[in-house]
């Protein structure tokens, strides 16, 4: 796994790129901070195929999730935005452009991401 750092903190908004190898796929990840959200793509190759967006509500415990572009049955986006949404407690969209949608690959996607946060929380 590696991790490539992409700009800094100009005008509240910080880049950062990173990658990881799992199970047999190589995966790429960008984030971008903005004010008070966080945009994630996550996929193999340059495409913007499906992008939800998810965020916090006073009035129930599980994050509010919508997608936002691509074929609405498929829920990897929203699911994802609504688990970092969650964590992070703020408005996340997720851009997950990825064929492999199976649970156990999912789950090392957000294992990965949360490992990045980890390390580099002053980026997400």
């Amino acid at each position: 796994m590696e991790a490539a750092g992409g700009g800094g903190a100009a005008g509240g908004i910080a880049l950062h790129d990173f990658s990881g190898q799992l199970g047999e796929q190589r995966v790429h990840f960008h984030a971008m901070r903005l004010r008070d959200s966080l945009f994630l793509w996550v996929g193999a190759a340059p495409a913007l195929a499906s992008l939800a967006v998810a965020m916090c509500s006073p009035r129930d415990s599980i994050p509010v999730a919508a997608s936002l572009l691509g074929d609405p049955s498929d829920t990897a986006s929203s699911c994802l935005a609504q688990r970092l949404a969650s964590k992070t407690k703020k408005q996340i969209f997720v851009s997950y452009n990825l064929q492999n949608t199976d649970s156990n690959f999912t789950l090392l996607i957000e294992n990965r991401i949360k490992e990045e946060m980890t390390a580099f929380p002053d980026k997400f």
